[in-house]
């Protein structure tokens, strides 16, 4: 059945922080100025949406490395108008293949796989990045690279969240010797204004780039040349005596036969707009099922950010959430409903277990997506965190490009550098992404040898008749699907510009186990920033969440950047968050 022309009803929020950027011909935004000027440099120069969205990551993994790592995770959305079609790159790691889940256990107390060294899987931003050029990029891998070398080698000015993250976790970067001496360079926390420098991680890009050099051949012999200098080369073997030494689990063989996967997105229709996730190795479908669940309600008559609204937010989410927990894990081992939890039939049925005047005073029980007539996954969470403030995860960084030939990029990169060793000289803190990983038997994200943990970095992209319309992601951990979805809802459902959408307040739900090791759980609470005003958070605590206020563009909240590509003139409509150091351009 067709879809009825609906009104998009303007909603009237604060006038916005930061301009809507506009452009004729492409636009960039991602989690730091530097990075999407990176990017649009390379696309003034004739370069297409990869060319300029690998470098803005390879540079963001510079410029933000209390949160991403240069050697990390990179779930990746591609899409070429000339193709036709998104791909998703599955830049995600395994665990390694002598991985002793005892030892594991034993040293993480039987709780979560501790901090250090033992957290670590095959980096597969590197590959990811390598990938990305060699399929559907123009450029070599030193025009790609060379701005985020240059970034290491002679610094940059240090930005307010820098110093603010690195003084909170000092303790953990001392840990380790050369965590300390980068992030704490003169024995402290470098202060705003002050130069960063990262001259071990500049020569291991130069390293990289000499290989594409000396390489012989074609520009696809001379990325591989790349790919092998990392992953079955000098810095491979480096990483795999470091582990040795150390009682690490990575071995050489390991990083050798690394590749990223190249797969097919995962996609929902919503009211005529297709939606693509990376497949169920990430929280992409907490996003999909949610949209599925929403689908069903008349949201412009709710009124944008009513009590009825952000309950009715929550209680999909929310619902959405204990889904991924029951059933979310690495397919390549466990079975997941993935279909029939964004089907038509299964929105249907969750839709009737919202109260809209009683919050879920805790994770609901998995829904029945398949209709066997009993739930199959796992539904009661191991701990329950003490009632109070709580403070979430801040690694992981995005960034989105749109180019004048109708291409996009969306890519969301992650990994810190306190938790885990940086390989001595390389400058490399090899991904800690073993950390979303579960001790529990049985659980979907149980850790095993060669599986992959359950992401939370999920990039997004969205199309109407066909036609790209938005290219979307954020960091945040488990605020990521949540804000997305708010900020994907307050422009297909309330007309809002892109800067005003990111901006918009938003609500997001505590109320499951966190992805991050401890796996913090806190029944019923609801994020709720300052700005939805003391009627609302009063009637939402009286329906019963425990609402826990925010400040006004919070850190922590997710800091959504988007491209919106306006489906009459062609336009390209950037935004970026003021939550954090993102930054939008357009041309």
């Amino acid at each position: 059945m067709a879809e009825k022309k609906r009104a998009v009803k303007m909603a009237v929020p604060a006038p916005s922080f930061r301009p809507n950027l506009v452009g004729r011909n492409h636009a960039a935004s991602s989690g730091h100025y530097l990075a999407t000027l990176a990017a649009m440099r390379v696309l003034d120069r004739g370069g297409n949406a990869v060319d300029a969205g690998v470098t803005a990551s390879m540079a963001l993994s510079v410029l933000q490395p209390d949160m991403v790592s240069f050697a990390c995770v990179a779930p990746t959305l591609i899409y070429m108008k000339e193709l036709d079609k998104v791909i998703s790159l599955a830049g995600l790691g395994y665990w390694p293949k002598s991985t002793d889940v005892a030892k594991l256990i034993a040293a993480g107390n039987g709780k979560a796989v501790p901090e250090n060294l033992l957290r670590t899987v095959i980096p597969a931003a590197p590959a990811t990045y390598v990938e990305a050029l060699r399929r559907f990029g123009t450029i070599s891998f030193e025009e790609a690279g060379a701005p985020a070398m240059e970034l290491a080698k002679n610094g940059f000015s240090v930005y307010p969240l820098l110093p603010t993250n690195i003084e909170y976790l000092e303790n953990s970067f001392r840990r380790w010797p050369d965590n300390e001496r980068i992030f704490l360079p003169k024995g402290r926390a470098p202060r705003v204004g002050e130069l960063f420098l990262q001259e071990d991680l500049a020569g291991t890009i130069a390293r990289l780039i000499q290989a594409e050099r000396d390489a012989k051949g074609d520009r696809d012999n001379k990325l591989q040349a790349v790919h092998d200098y990392f992953y079955r080369g000098p810095i491979a073997r480096e990483i795999a005596d470091y582990h040795a030494k150390n009682g690490g689990f990575m071995t050489f063989e390991d990083m050798a036969e690394f590749q990223v996967p190249v797969e097919e997105s995962i996609t929902v229709n919503y009211r005529g707009y297709t939606v693509h996730a990376c497949d169920v190795w990430c929280q992409g479908i907490v996003l999909l099922e949610s949209l599925k669940i929403l689908e069903g309600f008349d949201l412009q008559s709710m009124k944008h950010n009513s009590p009825d609204y952000a309950h009715l937010i929550a209680a999909a989410l929310n619902l959405s959430f204990a889904d991924r927990e029951a059933y979310v894990g690495d397919p390549k081992f466990i079975k997941v409903p993935r279909d029939a939890l964004i089907s038509e039939a299964y929105a249907v049925r969750q839709r009737a277990r919202i109260d809209m005047q009683k919050a879920f005073d805790r994770l609901p029980d998995p829904g029945d997506p398949e209709n066997t007539g009993r739930a199959t996954g796992a539904s009661t969470p191991l701990y329950a965190a003490p009632h109070g403030l709580s403070r979430l995860s801040q690694d992981t960084i995005y960034n989105c490009v749109v180019d004048k030939f109708g291409n996009a990029y969306s890519a969301t990169t992650s990994d810190n550098a306190s938790e885990t060793p940086i390989i001595p000289g390389t400058g490399l803190a090899i991904s800690s992404r073993g950390c979303q990983s579960r001790l529990e038997v049985g659980h979907p994200a149980e850790v095993k040898p060669g599986k992959r943990p359950r992401l939370t970095p999920n990039p997004a992209m969205a199309f109407k008749d066909g036609k790209l319309f938005m290219t979307f992601g954020t960091p945040g951990g488990d605020q990521q699907s949540q804000g997305m979805l708010q900020v994907f809802l307050n422009v297909v459902e309330f007309g809002m510009t892109m800067q005003q959408a990111v901006e918009a307040p938003r609500v997001s739900s505590q109320s499951f186990p966190n992805s991050f090791a401890p796996h913090a759980y806190y029944p019923g609470r609801l994020n709720v920033e300052e700005d939805f005003g003391p009627a609302v958070i009063a009637e939402l605590q009286r329906r019963g969440h425990d609402v826990e206020v925010w400040p006004r563009f919070p850190a922590a909240n997710a800091a959504v950047c988007a491209i919106r590509v306006d489906p009459e003139t062609g336009l390209r409509h950037a935004g970026a968050d003021p939550r954090r150091e993102g930054y939008a351009l357009a041309w």
